[in-house]
């Protein structure tokens, strides 16, 4: 019998199909997007159409599929594509909605209450002095932190710049002026107990930040500071779904890129995560 020794993928490695968990309006939107910057910048060639341009972009910030591996499957370079998901995050964080903008559409909306909450995106642990602000010595981890808005409905409305992880959520929070743009507005936020004791500018005025009661050693907490805390958790729990729609996008598991990078990322991907949810 004669042996066949010949490779049946061929010489450049295997080539697999696989399902990308994302709706066709989010891949026509971002094709629509592409061919529109394309015709802006008056670029008449590139390597592959826009509509496959933009599914693997959208594999890389969505399954965080390695660019090398992509550009082998296309045809490309791994700078290509690299390029491509560069250009595609910043022209979806420059359409990331304002936090005044925002705020002033729930209001005409008849809305009367945002929900405010943070989290930690990780990073891959780097050497160095420059890296040692963003270890998060309440997550144990090194990350970024980032503040995010949403309504009682869970949908996330806005997301600050991200911060180094050892920032604390109430010095972003005051960094941003959100208490002052909430007034203006006439909007309440409803908040963790990491906020506590962030509106205490004015005690006559009333609270544009909600939070609950925190226990001290000596002072526990009483019956009705207990139920009101589990009132206010109930309330502020679609904050945490806008969270996890955030963090489908596995991208953000561990940000391996340059953390200066990862503000225009984040309001990338709050924008597709709005597109998807709302389809």
């Amino acid at each position: 019998m004669k042996k066949n020794n010949h490779h049946a993928e061929g010489p450049d490695g295997l080539v697999y199909t696989a399902r990308l968990p994302l709706s066709s309006v989010t891949l026509n939107y971002l094709a629509d997007l592409i061919r529109g910057h394309l015709k802006k910048i008056g670029s008449r060639w590139r390597a592959l159409p826009a509509g496959k341009i933009a599914g693997i972009v959208l594999a890389v910030l969505r399954c965080d599929q390695r660019p090398g591996d992509l550009a082998g499957g296309n045809g490309v370079h791994r700078t290509t594509v690299t390029r491509w998901v560069r250009e595609v995050v910043g022209l979806l964080a420059a359409r990331a909605p304002r936090l005044d903008r925002a705020l002033k559409k729930i209001a005409r909306k008849g809305g009367g209450i945002v929900l405010l909450d943070g989290t930690l995106i990780r990073t891959r642990r780097r050497t160095g002095t420059e890296n040692r602000k963003n270890y998060s010595g309440k997550s144990k981890c090194h990350g970024l932190l980032v503040i995010a808005l949403t309504d009682d409905k869970g949908r996330l409305l806005w997301v600050s710049a991200t911060r180094p992880g050892r920032t604390s959520e109430i010095t972003a929070y005051r960094h941003d002026q959100l208490t002052h743009k909430l007034r203006t507005v006439g909007l309440g936020a409803i908040a963790d107990l990491g906020f506590v004791g962030l509106d205490d500018t004015d005690p006559d005025a009333d609270p544009a930040v909600i939070t609950g009661y925190k226990a001290a050693r000596n002072r526990p907490l009483t019956r009705g500071q207990k139920l009101s805390n589990k009132v206010l958790a109930a309330v502020r729990a679609p904050v945490e779904h806008g969270f996890a729609h955030l963090k489908n996008w596995r991208v953000l598991g561990t940000v391996r890129t340059d953390p200066k990078w990862a503000t225009a990322l984040v309001r990338a991907l709050l924008v597709l995560t709005n597109r998807e949810v709302s389809r």
